[in-house]
């Protein structure tokens, strides 16, 4: 069981190895639910199979120390030299190959059911949804507000509520599904979403933006022209760069692309059903749905909803919309 254990413990180490050099595109999920159903078999085994065996060895251990103490007593010899108590406690003592599997195993199991049921950490890695989110946020996203799923596979297993416009939504990436996106729900299924000329308008009716002072980029050093945007029931600020134009650049032929009618004043698209029209809040350096289309419902992983750390500006922690 060494030998075995050592091999699986190797091949975690490779590749959690290899996807942090990036040798292989790595999966947190499924390792996750690979490390639970392993180490949870090993703690099955040392409970029903190991643990028994090596209690059964100190019984006979201790049977034997009593019985030699029994005959030397008939012998007249009281005085008998001898502790088997740290022989005991060396037989009952977990191997090194149990404490990294089977003692891992609710630490493990926790966090999987936390991460897959409940709340999932993420961190933003880039600026397209500033001023709402900034690089090196720390985020929590709710995973049963829109219905609970199971891990790995993504399957719905509960309905949940659907999700809303202004909703901020975490989703896998439809072009690449490893890949994790954060976004704001600007379109439902049926909607026609409209961004002409940097206006957004939905189902005809323009979204109600009003202008407050510029925003201040440190990490560019530059002044972006800022408003706040009624989306929904929601209140939320949004950036706008004077110096791009309004024309989207180099989309992609994406599913459902026909529905979607574009012109150098923006984009105007038809919401096909089960699907979502996603915008970052940093509007002219956001790679979104402008780009390379809808968010099928499937695709859904939870909603943004709590800064938990910022390290470089711990200010940020709290709620946001």
């Amino acid at each position: 069981m060494q030998a075995l254990t050592s091999a699986v413990l190797a091949a975690f180490v490779l590749y959690a190895g290899s996807w942090y050099f990036g040798y292989v595109e790595g999966n947190f999920a499924l390792l996750l639910f690979v490390a639970t159903v392993v180490t949870g078999a090993y703690w099955l085994a040392e409970r029903f199979y190991f643990l028994p065996q090596r209690q059964t060895a100190a019984a006979v251990l201790e049977a034997s120390d009593a019985k030699r103490r029994e005959d030397l007593g008939k012998m007249g010899i009281k005085q008998v030299d001898g502790d088997i108590a740290e022989a005991k406690s060396r037989l009952l003592a977990q191997p090194w190959w149990l404490d990294w599997t089977a003692g891992l195993f609710p630490v493990i199991i926790a966090v999987f059911f936390l991460r897959s049921f409940l709340v999932e950490p993420f961190k933003i890695p880039s600026g397209s949804m500033i001023p709402t989110l900034l690089v090196g946020d720390l985020i929590l996203v709710n995973k049963f507000t829109y219905g609970l799923r199971l891990p790995v596979l993504n399957t719905k297993i509960t309905e949940g509520s659907a999700p809303k416009r202004g909703d901020v939504m975490v989703f896998r990436y439809p072009p690449k599904p490893s890949l994790d996106y954060i976004k704001r729900v600007v379109g439902l299924p049926g909607d026609t979403v409209q961004y002409i000329n940097k206006r957004l308008t939905v189902n005809g009716q323009s979204v109600v933006t009003t202008g407050v002072p510029d925003f201040f980029d440190e990490d560019v050093m530059r002044y972006f022209k800022q408003y706040e945007e009624t989306l929904g029931d929601k209140k939320h600020k949004v950036l706008n760069d004077e110096e791009r134009p309004a024309f989207v650049p180099g989309v992609e032929n994406f599913a459902g692309r026909d529905a979607c009618l574009y012109s150098v004043e923006g984009v105007r698209c038809k919401v096909p059903e089960g699907h979502y029209f996603m915008m970052g809040d940093n509007r002219d350096n956001s790679l979104d749905s402008r780009y390379w289309g809808f968010v099928p419902e499937k695709n859904i992983v939870g909603k943004a909803f709590f800064v938990w750390m910022n390290f470089s500006n711990p200010k940020r922690i709290g709620s946001f919309d």
